[in-house]
């Protein structure tokens, strides 16, 4: 009985320090659930993403991309802070311009942007506003002076889609009619095909990124307006800044201030990667590490070259820090915000 009793002790002995040593993520699937259809931009980074963090993750845990679209991502970022478990399992790429709707104040806002756990992005954005060619919309002053507004699709109220145009409307006199609603970018393209829309503002990065915009330069199919930035990017070297309108139509301070907050969304990247609140502090360090191994890894950006992605990694500290910047908005801004917005 003490020869039991000594060989279980000796057993717990041995298999206490082994267990302990075991990595958390070991036998474990990470989702990462993405707040756009499939096919869309963000889809398409998570899956990047995804082929590349288990190798850097102690343990090589699992990782899957799981749809939930709604709301311009807004369904999944409720999803994300308010139902899924704090456990470093259940990550998130989201619409990097959500806040704008917080600071709103919005219903549909659930979330609170600084108590996410923010895990890394990849390459800051710029807007753009892209037209239909076959439309009398030859640039944006066209649409200053046209007596009927063109129609620009979008998902949604919390996305570039929506508020640039409305920027435009506020500081230099555009005017559009928003068609909101749609599930996803390729929806608001085909609606563009069918002539149901003329126009959609998005990021210049998914512009020169994917289908169908490639095969629609190559044929002349549409043109761009407008752009956001502090240059001009070399690729669009005969399109306008927002900064260049503004100074021709002598734009006042107080809009101006109001576009630096609004078009800050860019510096959150193109797919910005988000926790849930309150996860553990060494589990944020992991994933914040493995998220920067990921995406500067030769096998990803080889992959993303080939979608014509820029693989520029911003980091979890710097989008936490900017979280909490974005939401920290004098009263008047918000005010024009909330005017801008249609309040």
């Amino acid at each position: 009985m003490k020869r039991i009793s000594f060989g279980l002790l000796v057993f717990l002995l041995w298999s206490s320090p082994a267990q302990a040593q075991t990595p958390y993520f070991q036998g474990k699937t990470i989702r990462i659930i993405v707040g756009y259809p499939a096919g869309s931009s963000h889809d398409l980074w998570a899956r990047l993403i995804a082929a590349q963090l288990p190798k850097h993750i102690p343990g090589n845990p699992a990782v899957i991309v799981q749809i939930m679209t709604g709301a311009g991502s807004m369904v999944a970022t409720n999803y994300i802070h308010n139902v899924a478990k704090p456990d470093g399992l259940n990550l998130g790429v989201i619409n990097a311009a959500l806040y704008i709707n917080q600071l709103q104040k919005k219903k549909e806002i659930q979330f609170d942007w600084p108590k996410l756990t923010w895990i890394g992005s990849a390459t800051p954005t710029n807007p753009m506003l892209y037209m239909w060619a076959n439309t009398p919309y030859k640039t944006i002053h066209d649409v200053r002076t046209a007596a009927v507004p063109p129609k620009c699709g979008t998902t949604g109220t919390g996305n570039t889609g929506y508020y640039l145009p409305k920027l435009l409307e506020q500081t230099i006199g555009a005017k559009f009619t928003l068609v909101t609603g749609y599930q996803g970018g390729a929806e608001v393209e085909l609606a563009v095909e069918r002539g149901e829309v003329q126009c959609r503002a998005f990021t210049i990065q998914v512009f020169f990124g994917r289908e169908p915009f490639t095969t629609w330069r190559s044929k002349n199919l549409v043109r761009v307006l407008v752009q956001g930035g502090k240059k001009r990017d070399p690729r669009l070297p005969d399109t306008p800044l927002l900064n260049e309108l503004m100074d021709q139509y002598n734009t006042g301070d107080a809009d101006r201030r109001l576009v630096k907050v609004m078009l800050g969304s860019g510096e959150f990247g193109s797919a910005p990667t988000i926790g849930t609140p309150s996860i553990p502090a060494e589990l944020v360090k992991i994933l914040r590490a493995a998220y920067a191994k990921a995406l500067t890894s030769p096998e990803l950006i080889a992959e993303a070259k080939k979608q014509g992605f820029d693989a520029e990694h911003i980091p979890g500290e710097e989008l936490e820090a900017l979280a909490k910047e974005v939401m920290s908005q004098p009263a008047d801004v918000i005010a024009s915000m909330k005017k801008v917005m249609g309040e």
